[in-house]
């Protein structure tokens, strides 16, 4: 009696464990590999801004050149998707793309003209 309730449960425990699997292998695939749209930069120019500086430094000037998101090539203190408590504020404005999860002012689906141009150093 035992043998074959441990029989019937190894499908089910397997169906489990390959569930799990492909949750995780779907959330790894999907995170920052969304192909660009027009007017984003291609995947290897990406990847080399992004390779050298992914982030800027918690100290640094609002508006400089240092103040720069190279994984979502916006300022960093403007970067919604790395600081969501900043989600509020641009809501706050009207500057906000519910269908994208982004402000608008940053949406580049919506608005494929728009430019996001890192100021230059020294600045």
């Amino acid at each position: 009696m035992n043998r074959s309730h441990s029989t019937e449960n190894r499908p089910m425990k397997f169906r489990s464990i390959s569930l799990v699997l492909c949750i995780l292998a779907l959330g790894a695939a999907s995170c920052s590999k969304e192909a660009p749209s027009a007017g984003e930069a291609a995947p290897a120019q990406t990847q080399a801004k992004a390779a050298h500086a992914p982030h800027a430094p918690a100290d640094v000037k609002p508006g400089s050149h240092e103040d720069w998101c190279g994984e979502h090539e916006v300022p960093e203190s403007q970067c919604t998707r790395c600081d969501p408590d900043l989600i509020p504020a641009f809501k706050a404005t009207g500057d906000w793309c519910a269908e994208h999860g982004l402000p608008e002012s940053q949406c580049l689906k919506c608005n494929p003209d728009l430019k996001i141009v890192r100021p230059p150093k020294g600045s």
